[in-house]
Parts: C-alpha cells; structure tokens; sequence
C-alpha cells in the first residue's frame, strides 16, 4: 500500500505526459487578410466640436513573412462634409506599404470645428479595395466583416 501512494503521482504524471501531446495536431492557423477597425469596431463617431487628428489603422494579419504588401484603400465622403471646412485627409495617396516586420499602418484625417446638417449623410468610409499580394479584405467568412471603416461627425 506504501509503495502504490509513494509511486502514484508519479505514476499520474508520466501517464498525463505521454496523452498531452500528439503527432497529430492541428496546423496554425495561416490565413492572410487585412482589416480596418477602431477598438475593435467597423463603426465610429467624432464630435463636430473637434479639431483633432484621428488616426484609422488598417491591420494585416498574416504569419511573420518578409514580404513587403501594398493595400489599396478608397474614401467615401457623404454629402454632408466638405473637405477643407470638416475635415482633411493628411495620407496624399489611397495605398498603404506594409514592410516586412510592420502589421499597421495609419490613416489620418485632420477634423476641424464645424455645425453639421443631421438632415445629411456625414459620414467618412474608408474601404479597403485590394493589395498586391491576393490577400483577404476584411475578415475572414462571407460578410468580410472590417473591410469599411464608418466615421461619422455628429
């Protein structure tokens, strides 16, 4: 009996030991993709009192590569916002470089002070359109759920 409660945790372990781990696991899960977001939503509002830069990062999610992968992204302006009175796009081109190493880059929109017509579409969508590499837009399934960003001055 002593010796059955001197062995047996040891005995537990070493059977734990050879079931935890197997030849046979799954691999990683490699799906490249790129998405935008803020705190982890596809939507977000800012002040018309506001005169602040807003950053919008897009974010590829892929395993480490040394590739370098260009994404291209467009911006919708709705009918109630004028550029130069409501805001300013500071990015001078509608792509994005990611080297290797980096997985976020931003886009920055300058938001100036001004009344908006709630009447109006306000809204700023950023879309992400595609990259060189034939990664996905949005995330992965059917609704590519994060490929447009929805700013909107209220």
């Amino acid at each position: 009996m002593r010796l059955i409660k001197k062995y047996f945790p040891i005995l537990v372990f070493t059977a734990l030991l050879c079931t935890s781990c197997g030849l046979n696991e799954n691999p990683p899960y490699d799906l490249k993709f790129f998405h935008i977001m803020v705190n982890e939503a596809s939507s977000v509002t800012v002040s018309a009192k506001a005169n602040m830069v807003g950053t919008y990062n897009v974010y590829m999610s892929t395993p480490a590569t040394n590739e370098t992968v260009t994404v291209t992204y467009e911006v919708i302006v709705g009918d109630g916002l004028k550029e130069g009175v409501d805001y300013r796009l500071l990015n001078k081109e509608n792509s994005l470089t990611f080297l290797p190493g980096i997985y976020d880059m931003p886009i920055r929109i300058q938001w100036m002070p001004n009344p908006v017509d709630p009447a109006k579409d306000n809204t700023i969508k950023i879309r992400l359109i595609s990259n060189d590499k034939g990664y996905s837009i949005g995330l992965p399934g059917p609704a590519q759920n994060q490929s447009i960003l929805t700013i909107t001055k209220i």
